[in-house]
């Protein structure tokens, strides 16, 4: 194998991948139980609930997502080839940093400064789903494809720390 990440670059991946999906899930909460309160109703209690969830998991998203990008930043990035399909690679992956923590704090101040910046954390929810998008087709074209260990490396951990190339 190449290289692989770290234990904790590897659970904080993980950790992360599974709470992305609840945030979709339970986005249109926020839309319905404003609407409630605009037109003067009380909003379902489940709308709330999952409102809730919808904030504190965005919070939680970010501030995990801000601990990978220090661990990151600190020397656990792993060693690829100077190639325009690693500098892709590795584009992608720090537009997910910058879009996900972004995405976080444009849901914090939607929900306790100014509502105003709703249409951007939609618009960015939307982006975020594409970068999805084409991570999930290259990790599928590195194993079913290239037959390579790019997948191992993330579900693997490293034996020691690996160094950022």
């Amino acid at each position: 194998m190449q290289g692989s990440y770290s234990p904790i670059q590897i659970a904080l991946h993980w950790i992360i991948v599974l709470m992305i999906p609840v945030q979709y899930l339970t986005g249109g909460s926020v839309e319905r139980t404003h609407h409630a309160v605009h037109m003067g109703m009380e909003p379902d209690r489940w709308d709330i609930i999952q409102h809730l969830v919808h904030n504190y998991c965005g919070m939680a998203i970010g501030f995990l997502m801000g601990v990978r990008l220090i661990v990151r930043l600190v020397g656990g990035g792993i060693a690829t080839p100077d190639t325009r399909t690693a500098k892709a690679a590795q584009a992608l992956h720090l537009a997910f940093y910058a879009a996900i923590i972004g995405q976080a704090c444009l849901g914090f101040v939607a929900s306790y400064l100014t509502f105003s910046v709703a249409p951007l954390h939609v618009a960015g929810s939307w982006i975020i789903l594409c970068m999805v998008a084409v991570h999930v087709a290259a990790a599928a074209w590195h194993t079913l494809v290239l037959k390579d260990d790019t997948i191992d490396r993330m579900t693997r951990p490293a034996a020691k720390p690996a160094i950022d190339g």
